[in-house]
């Protein structure tokens, strides 16, 4: 913890100096809030381009990355006056990823049937995010620090193996598409989340480990929410032009 402590407060130094851990950190806070404020715009310019029963998935997307947006310019700040933001990045955690993961129901369409699914997905992520809560601000290296870690990955594993085993046939019913996003997106919880337990454990790293904690949360929000938005934008994006090369043939051959 006293490695930590001093490592924040080098922070508002480290930013006016050379490019280090510390100053390039801060300004991943900054690149951060930039591409979400950009990518919200987008999703919510694109939604009305959209067929209409995937109108709210690009809503869900660009109400993701604006509360990021918020949340990072607030970071930022906090990153360099010297302190670490841990609780307003874990408000936009609590917020968001549920918000992500609502994704999966509302891309497959499953309405009613999707509510069970949703809620044990979101019962596993505040429960994952609240561990994960109480270990990063216990001593780094405690017995306290490991055990609630250890039990939001497991969580995380969790939520992983209801999005693998729970939904293969929804996705198979699925047109081609939205079931090829949707495959990525796993892919996302799989291996994007995983990149926050790495970065966690980077606090054991020294002098400047809570810096490149800090530094892979930033890259890891950066591709997990704008990378998943996109994912799920290009999958609708895709099978609107299925559908409207299907309408123009359906066209040209009743006028044959």
């Amino acid at each position: 913890m006293n490695v930590l402590l001093a490592d924040a407060t080098s922070n508002y130094a480290a930013v006016a100096g050379g490019l280090n851990v510390e100053s390039l950190t801060y300004y991943l806070f900054w690149l951060a809030c930039v591409c979400m404020g950009a990518a919200t715009v987008f999703f919510f310019l694109e939604r009305s381009n959209v067929p209409a029963k995937y109108r709210t998935t690009l809503t869900v997307s660009g109400l993701i990355t604006g509360i990021a947006c918020f949340h990072y310019f607030k970071m930022a700040g906090v990153y360099e006056g010297g302190g670490f933001p841990t609780e307003y990045r874990y408000i936009d955690w609590i917020i968001t990823t549920p918000l992500m993961l609502i994704k999966f129901p509302l891309l497959l369409g499953l309405g009613a049937k999707g509510k069970k699914l949703f809620t044990q997905l979101v019962v596993l992520d505040l429960f994952m995010i609240a561990t994960a809560y109480i270990a990063e601000v216990s001593a780094v290296g405690s017995a306290t620090w490991w055990s609630f870690f250890l039990v939001a990955c497991v969580a995380e594993l969790l939520i992983v193996a209801t999005l693998y085993f729970q939904m293969n046939d929804a996705i198979l019913d699925s047109p081609q598409p939205i079931s090829k996003a949707v495959r990525l997106m796993r892919a996302f919880i799989l291996v994007g989340w995983a990149i926050y337990p790495i970065g966690f454990l980077m606090a054991l790293t020294g002098e400047s480990g809570g810096a490149l904690r800090e530094l892979f949360y930033n890259v890891a929000d950066v591709i997990n929410k704008v990378g998943f938005g996109l994912v799920a934008y290009n999958g609708i994006k895709a099978l609107a032009e299925v559908d409207r090369s299907m309408g123009l043939r359906r066209e040209e051959a009743a006028a044959v």
